[in-house]
């Protein structure tokens, strides 16, 4: 005998066209319909009009229309999940959108004695941070290819450490120091200068070899024992 399964409409989009089963109880001789209905935006059951019907049918039980119910809801959200599947990954926020990316090809390049370079996208107007001074600032950590692996803005916070206290990779240290506050630069981290051990692949994530060369797109926002002793 066939698997029930093999019987089912396909899921997707054949599946956005309504699917009805209609089924009769009999109450004192008056048969009641239940019809069910589904869609892809939808799943609702209708009770019609109570018929006058001499003829006996078969009694269906509340509990089988409770389980032809769930076992259609879970059709229909394994076919919304399937279309979800197929969809292209959301896009991640980034400190240098597209527009950004275009001005970015005009700015020179700066390189530093440690083989670090940089492309400021927007100077800053205030201090830069002294070594030891804790700072806050948002960071997008991607690989070459721009696949991002690491991010603050995912993470809804902005990170905080003490600069040039070897608390982060030595580049985003170096990069950090000359920026000043309210400013966003490209750094462009050299191997010997970015993880030595490197970073293990997980879901949406790329794999960092170790001490391969990597990017960080880096804002900082404030450096709250600075911003303390100026006022």
């Amino acid at each position: 005998m066939a698997s029930s399964s093999l019987l089912l409409p396909p899921l997707g989009s054949a599946f956005s066209r309504c699917m009805s089963s209609n089924h009769h109880t009999t109450v004192g001789g008056k048969i009641r319909c239940v019809i069910l209905r589904c869609s892809s935006s939808e799943l609702r059951i209708e009770a019609s009009k109570t018929i006058e019907n001499g003829d006996e049918l078969p009694l269906i039980k509340r509990r089988n229309v409770i389980g032809m119910v769930v076992g259609v809801s879970s059709l229909l959200l394994s076919s919304l999940n399937a279309n979800g599947a197929g969809l292209p990954p959301e896009e991640k926020p980034r400190l240098c959108d597209d527009n950004c990316e275009k001005e970015l090809e005009n700015v020179p390049m700066v390189t530093a004695e440690s083989g670090l370079q940089y492309k400021d996208i927007k100077v800053g107007k205030g201090p830069s941070p002294p070594v030891g001074y804790q700072v806050a600032a948002n960071y997008v950590a991607m690989v070459p290819s721009g696949q991002i692996f690491d991010s603050s803005l995912d993470k809804g916070l902005p990170y905080i450490f003490r600069v040039g206290s070897g608390q982060v990779i030595k580049g985003l240290d170096e990069g950090i120091l000359s920026m000043k506050l309210g400013g966003k630069r490209r750094l462009y981290i050299p191997g010997p200068l970015a993880f030595p051990k490197g970073l293990n692949s997980a879901p949406g994530r790329p794999r960092v070899a170790p001490s391969s060369p990597v990017i960080f797109d880096v804002s900082l926002e404030y450096i709250p024992g600075l911003e303390a002793e100026e006022e």
